[in-house]
This record gives structure tokens, C-alpha cells and sequence, in this order.
């Protein structure tokens, strides 16, 4: 494609060299840069794209977009300096890439805890439906039916172009992505064409790199902002901040609610450790998944499913059909009559949600024992949080370690404990060895107990000082339970 086609729609500040050149491919990695390229350099969190510049030239590139222009220019060559280069490079692969997410229904999802269920349902939903669609999440991708590896909750600009255009040619109609607060702050949704975007809820996350809570809520915020007129933005009424996300959005505003007046309604009716039996909107229909959390996730699927323009009854037939997300409040029984639901939760809200949930299904007489770790060089300020949200709400708790990556697991656990109050203190164990952890707690549960493991879910490795291990909560579970 040539340059001058994919700068139409940057806001170039100044333009060097000429713009009629043959760009091959676009890079922001210089790593990557080949002859005819063109380089976007960015300045990233730990590393500042402008200091390869001379590199990417060195190895072909023909043009460079940038935020300030290097002081030695080369003549047949062009440079082109914007304000904002992050920004830039969202247009320019969307641009590259034939604007793939304008031929889509892309609907976004973001919030710190439900990402993953809401938008993976979604994708299962429209497919029960007999349509095509993509997925982008924490868990995999998905282009149709085919399979892809997933490394982050959003991949980057290219990855997410090269995924939407991919899906195009699949002769898909729809696209579900999880929208991180990450990739809403560093712009790698920018160019992207949302019709939908959807707001879960907002608890303590992330504030390692968004430094402070108010920070977090406005990164999730300008994601509203940020659609376009006749798009839709949906928002759950009953979190505290959900009303805040549609302050100043120019799409048309939508609500749900399993507590007050909303434009969509939900309730559970019964409730059960394999299922929940939901009003929605006045109809009924048996879910094959538990909890008030996940109430919510439901509620959201049937409202963007409506707001889509599908069939109502067909959505709810279709709805009947879903079964939970890998790692997300996963049941397994061992031959003893043991419980043990694995669980991605990570936050303190997360953390009580799920285990408010169990405390409401377990039997009179029975135990609620957790296992719960941190995450290393993540927010250390949920740790105490995290733990004290867990010895509410069980009987017994075992500390341990999650992807410690650099930290020293007893350290992370020393956090947690910051949280443990003295009536607390001696129904909590610390076995920094997850695996022992997990078999200690198995070994604690009688006949009816329920043992939360929760902190990895989907995840299949230990990061430990960088090198990742293979390891899955459930495969560990199994092997205890001899199934």
C-alpha cells in the first residue's frame, strides 16, 4: 500500500520525503523491520521506540512515524512526525489491513472481573445461532471455529488487524473482544470500529501501572468516550462507577441490573451448585452456571445478544446451551464426595464474589476451605485484601504461591498475611508449594466440604524467576482425587 494512503488519517504534524512510496509491511518493533518497511516508534513503558530509528532504516525501512523527528534526516526517505504515535499506529495497521473491524460487528468488553465469561458466551452464543464470529480473550482466540494461542487480554495493533482481517476472510459477522484497561491507556484500540462496548463492573486491579484508582476508572472510562454515535454502550447499573462510563459517550446508552429498574433485568430464582435457574425479562431459563457474578455475565450476553438485533427467543434457547469458561468456577467431585471448584479469581472483589457464592450452596455442616495465592511483580496493594477478603468467607485457608515470576513466593505470602486478622489466624496455613498446597487442602475436606482454588483457572503454568513451568490447578485436582 502507499504511504500517502495510509497517512490519511493520523493528523500528521510535519511530513519529510516523499509520501508516494511502497510501504511492504508496518512494524513497531524494529526487530521485525525488513526493505520497504514502514516503522512506527513508539515510546512503550520500558522502552522508547525513537532510539531505533536509525536501526529500522539500517535494516530497510523507507519511512518512519514518530513523535519527534531524528536530527539527521536521510534524502529518498520520509519521516513523518505526529503527536501521538501510539495513536497513529492503531490507524495506520488499521488502515494497512483494509479496515477490518468496519466489516465487522466488533463489540468490546471491559471491567476488571467478568471480561472473559461475558465475551467468550457471546461468541458461543451467536454460534449456537448459526452464525460465524471471532474472539479475542485472555483464555484464546478464535477466528471461526479455528484456534490461536493467546498471550495477552488484548494483543497489540498488529496482532489485533491481522485477527480482524483474518476474520473478514472467515466471512465472519461478528467479533468479541476483551478490552484491558492496559490496552485502553496505550491506545492499541485506536483505529479499531466498535459497535457495542460493555462495562462489567470496576474493583482494585492494576494499580502497579495505573498508580491510582481514579487513573484505572478513567481508562476504562475513555473507552466510552471514545464510540462512536450510533454504537451501543452498555453499562451494569448496580456497580457504583457503572453510570460514570456513560457520562460523556456519544453512543446510545443502555442498562442492566439484577438489583434496580434497568433497561435489561435479571433473577435468579434457584440456585444450585450445577446451575442457576434465571428470570430474564421476564422469562425463565435454566443456566448451567452458578453464582450472582455470573447472573451478571448472563445478563450482559442477553442484553448485547438484544441489542445486537437477534431473536429474543432465540437467545434464550441458545442461552439454555452455554457452559462455563475454562477455569471459571469449574466443579470437579472426587469419589469421596469432596468438591472442588477451580476459579480464576485474582482480586479481592473476585475472591468474595466466588466464595460468597459456595458459602450460600455449601451444606449446614460443611467446611468452605480455600487456596489463594498473588500474583508477583503484579499490585502488591491486593495481597492483604485479597487474603483478608478470603478468611471471611471460609473456614480454612492455605496461602501460597500463583506466578510468583521474579518474587520470592514467601515474600508475596508475608504480603497476604499483612491482611490475616488474629480470629483469623489459626484456621491459615502457608505452603508456599502450590501443588502441596492444593493436596493439603483436599486432604483437610470431608464429605460435602467445598475447596476453592482460585488465583490461575485457565492458566496451565507456574512463571517462576522467568521460566514458566508447566502446571494446571484441575490436572493437579484430579490426580489427587484419582480421577
Amino acid at each position: 500500500m502507499k504511504l500517502e494512503e495510509l497517512l490519511k488519517e493520523i493528523g500528521a504534524k510535519q511530513v519529510c520525503g516523499p509520501t508516494d512510496l511502497d510501504i511492504r509491511e508496518v512494524h513497531f518493533d524494529s526487530r521485525k523491520i525488513g526493505q520497504g518497511d514502514l516503522f512506527v516508534a513508539l515510546r512503550g513503558v520500558n522502552v522508547d521506540g525513537h532510539l531505533y530509528i536509525e536501526k529500522a532504516m539500517e535494516a530497510g525501512a523507507v519511512a518512519v512515524v514518530c513523535e519527534q523527528l531524528p536530527e539527521q534526516l536521510h534524502a529518498g526517505l520520509c519521516y513523518v512526525s505526529v503527536a501521538d504515535s501510539a495513536f497513529a499506529l492503531g490507524n495506520i495497521l488499521s488502515a494497512f489491513f483494509g479496515y477490518p473491524s468496519r466489516k465487522l460487528k466488533l463489540v468490546g468488553v471491559t471491567g476488571t472481573n467478568g471480561k472473559t465469561t461475558t465475551a467468550t458466551l457471546l461468541y458461543e452464543l451467536v454460534r449456537f445461532m448459526g452464525k460465524k464470529a471471532g474472539l479475542l480473550s485472555t483464555v484464546c482466540n478464535y477466528v471461526d471455529g479455528k484456534q490461536y494461542p493467546s498471550t495477552h487480554t488484548t494483543p497489540d495493533p498488529l496482532e489485533l488487524n491481522q485477527y480482524l482481517r483474518l476474520m473478514v476472510e472467515a466471512g465472519c459477522e461478528y467479533c468479541f473482544m476483551e478490552v484491558s484497561s492496559h490496552a485502553i491507556h496505550q491506545k492499541r484500540i485506536a483505529g479499531l470500529d466498535f459497535d457495542g462496548a460493555i462495562f462489567s463492573n470496576i474493583t482494585h486491579d492494576h494499580l502497579d501501572y495505573h498508580k491510582t484508582f481514579k487513573a484505572y476508572i478513567e481508562a476504562k472510562k475513555a473507552f466510552f468516550d471514545n464510540l462512536k454515535k450510533d454504537a451501543f454502550a452498555l453499562t451494569n447499573a448496580d456497580d457504583k462507577n457503572g453510570r460514570m462510563m456513560l457520562q460523556n459517550t456519544a453512543a446510545c446508552k443502555y442498562t442492566y441490573s439484577c438489583r434496580t429498574l434497568a433497561d435489561f433485568n435479571a433473577r435468579a430464582i434457584e440456585k444450585q451448585l450445577d446451575g442457576t435457574l434465571l428470570q430474564l425479562d421476564g422469562q425463565e431459563v435454566w443456566t448451567k452456571f452458578t453464582g450472582d457474578f455470573n447472573a451478571y455475565n448472563l445478563l450482559a450476553v442477553y442484553a448485547t445478544a438484544c441489542l445486537l438485533g437477534l431473536e429474543k427467543e432465540e437467545i434464550l434457547r441458545c442461552m439454555s446451551m452455554l457452559v462455563p469458561v475454562s477455569g471459571r468456577f469449574e466443579t470437579l467431585l472426587s469419589p469421596e464426595g469432596v468438591v472442588a471448584i477451580v476459579d480464576y479469581a485474582h482480586t479481592p472483589d473476585a475472591i468474595e464474589n466466588v466464595l460468597s457464592t459456595i458459602k450460600g450452596l455449601k451444606g449446614k455442616n460443611n467446611k468452605v476451605i480455600t487456596v489463594v495465592g498473588a500474583g508477583g511483580d503484579r499490585d502488591k496493594t491486593k495481597r492483604p485484601e485479597m487474603a483478608e477478603a478470603a478468611c471471611r468467607w471460609s473456614d480454612r485457608i492455605i496461602l501460597t504461591s500463583d506466578n510468583p515470576r521474579s518474587e520470592e513466593p514467601t515474600a508475596i505470602i508475608a504480603d497476604m498475611q499483612a491482611g490475616v486478622r488474629e480470629e483469623y489466624r489459626r484456621n491459615v496455613l502457608a505452603i508456599p508449594d502450590r501443588r502441596e498446597a492444593i493436596r493439603t487442602a483436599l486432604l483437610l475436606a470431608s464429605k460435602g466440604d467445598i475447596v476453592l482454588v482460585a488465583g490461575k483457572g485457565h492458566e496451565n503454568y507456574q512463571e517462576i524467576k522467568g521460566v514458566k513451568h508447566h502446571f494446571d490447578d484441575k490436572e493437579v485436582v484430579r490426580e489427587i482425587f484419582g480421577l
